[in-house]
């Protein structure tokens, strides 16, 4: 397998598994959490490149404690989500960022860590890439009823008996997985694109929750495909013309629901002009 077709392989992976997870992400409105982990995982990818073992590794055991210290912090009295995800997303950017000035012989350069670089990933990364969305598939299936019961009706659901950390945890663990698995394609910043966007499209598309799992990894796939190629046709970087592509779905989407309602309007406004030239 070549580098380009691997390549594309690990765009059609990761972009779905990005769309799939980031439907539970947007509907249960977690994306600023989801940003947090892509940039709080830096610190984790910057130290395992330093100590030359595997950067998803890294990656993985800083979001792993990410994911501790965001879920006891949102259940501390008077503080939140939010609180949570703002300290976590500054606090481990900046402790990357850190790192890498101070550890001048990184065998990869830190800008590639920031915007990935998909043209160099390896079958390691697309095999996991691929194990992670067949797990969140398979908890998705085993788990779905749970996660759309705590998503639209938390009241109802905490009424059920049942508690909802144990949802949350799972799908930040989710999130953080797929945050590591983008990691090699996208890097740690723009990784929230392509897991919000594609979901964020399909949400404007469809309006049910099963149509926004089927529609958001194609989304997800066709971004990451569409953006390999735009690469490779104008010599740009990879990661962000797949980002690019991403944002493109979604504004396409939104101005697709703008245009199905204009007829409506527009075919008011000749009746009413007619109906003012009989009167005249």
């Amino acid at each position: 397998m070549s580098y380009f077709e691997r390549a594309m392989l690990a765009a059609i992976v990761i972009g779905a598994l990005g769309g799939f997870v980031g439907c539970l992400v947007v509907l249960r409105r977690r994306t600023f959490f989801a940003q947090a982990l892509t940039h709080g995982t830096y610190p984790g990818a910057v130290a395992a490149a330093a100590l030359g073992v595997s950067v998803p590794l890294g990656a993985a055991a800083a979001s792993v404690v990410l994911v501790l210290v965001m879920t006891g912090i949102a259940r501390v009295r008077n503080q939140g989500a939010q609180v949570a995800a703002g300290i976590v997303l500054t606090g481990g950017f900046a402790a990357g960022a850190i790192l890498a000035a101070v550890v001048p012989s990184l065998p990869v350069q830190p800008e590639s860590l920031l915007v990935g670089s998909i043209l160099t990933v390896t079958d390691a990364d697309i095999v996991l890439a691929a194990s992670v969305a067949v797990a969140a598939l398979v908890l998705v299936v085993l788990f779905g009823r749970r996660i759309v019961f705590s998503t639209f009706d938390q009241a109802g659901f905490r009424a059920a008996g049942y508690r909802e950390w144990p949802v949350e945890l799972l799908v930040l663990a989710l999130t953080a997985a797929t945050v590591v698995s983008a990691l090699p394609a996208v890097g740690a910043i723009l990784a929230i694109a392509l897991i919000a966007a594609p979901a964020a499209a399909a949400r404007v598309v469809t309006s049910t929750y099963r149509g926004m799992l089927v529609v958001a990894p194609v989304i997800g796939a066709a971004s990451g495909v569409l953006g390999v190629l735009a690469s490779r046709a104008f010599a740009i970087a990879a990661g962000p013309a797949i980002v690019l592509t991403a944002t493109a779905f979604l504004l396409i989407a939104l101005g697709g629901s703008k245009l199905r309602a204009l007829p409506w309007r527009a075919s008011a406004i000749p009746v009413e002009t007619a109906e003012d030239a009989r009167t005249a």
